[in-house]
């Protein structure tokens, strides 16, 4: 009968050390061909992030270009163009903050029947304008605080200075979830005026400052509003009122929409706020990952 030498078990042994080694060279390799897979995809969405924020700053850059070069009595309220770059088609709109209503300076009127509009009851409407003034508005000194005290059951008190951001909406009491959603599209808090600019506001809009001033006059001056839309003055004799806008806003918002070559599509709304030469302008907000729109301007009211 034949013995095994120490030499067989050395190689015995040699071979499962290998064997060992060869195992663990493969896991090796399994778990670093599976990091880089997903460090190329990682990659590959930063690259496309960047991508994007790039289009959309030369969106903006195009923009406020446009709009510096162009003297205040002349500088367009709205706007749109196309570019393509980096294999993307890019579509710029872009519209003064004027065609919206601020949150922040608008009347209680105003909002009133702002939110009448939306479809919000007549006392709903009220009672949201009226706790919207509350928010914004720091109390005497001195004065018991109310609008702090309403505030306690729902865990946080109002502001009382002006709106940041137009999603402080959601946080005003006495508005509910679906009246905020149908308002967001037509607020902001970069008017800076307490009027509108009636050759880009929105009909919901004009209807808030029609309702506000009466049902036949003129909301932005005491004209009588045509059965066209258009605005005719309510004495024939008088002059033609000028086209000039009443409000007027530094402040423009940018909305880019990117379709890439690989079908791939994105859109953004950036605020800027025009400056000088030197600094021709500042980035008030940036928001990605907006439902995109359509590129083409609104048609002006003749």
């Amino acid at each position: 009968m034949r013995r095994s030498c120490p030499q067989d078990a050395q190689r015995g042994f040699v071979i499962v050390a290998v064997l060992w080694i060869l195992i663990a060279l493969s896991s090796l390799a399994v778990i670093f061909a599976v990091y880089l897979s997903a460090s190329a995809r990682a990659m590959a969405i930063g690259d496309t992030d960047l991508q994007n924020e790039a289009l959309v700053s030369a969106g903006v850059e195009l923009t406020a270009y446009q709009l510096i070069l162009t003297s205040d009595d002349k500088r367009p309220v709205q706007g749109a163009f196309h570019f393509r770059m980096d294999d993307a088609n890019v579509g710029v709109t872009f519209a003064s903050e004027a065609a919206r209503i601020d949150l922040n300076y608008a009347s209680k009127d105003v909002l009133a029947a702002f939110f009448a509009g939306l479809g919000a009851n007549k006392d709903a409407a009220n009672e949201g304008a009226e706790r919207i003034i509350g928010w914004r508005t720091r109390p005497a000194p001195g004065s018991s605080n109310e609008e702090e005290a309403r505030y306690a059951a729902l865990g946080y008190v109002p502001r009382q200075s002006l709106f940041a951001h137009v999603n402080e909406l959601a946080l005003v009491a006495g508005l509910s979830p679906a009246l905020v959603d149908r308002a967001l599209p037509f607020v902001t808090v970069f008017n800076g005026s307490s009027d509108v600019d009636d050759s880009i506001a929105a009909p919901e809009v004009i209807a808030a400052f029609k309702k506000k001033s009466g049902a036949n006059s003129d909301l932005f001056g005491g004209g009588m509003a045509s059965t066209g839309g258009s605005f005719v003055d309510a004495d024939p004799s008088a002059p033609p009122k000028s086209n000039v806008p009443k409000a007027k806003s530094p402040c423009y918002r940018v909305e880019t929409t990117i379709n890439f070559a690989n079908g791939r599509s994105s859109a953004s709304e950036v605020v800027i706020v025009l400056g000088d030469k030197r600094v021709p302008y500042r980035v008030l907000s940036w928001q990605d990952d907006v439902e995109p729109r359509d590129t083409l301007p609104v048609s002006r009211r003749s």
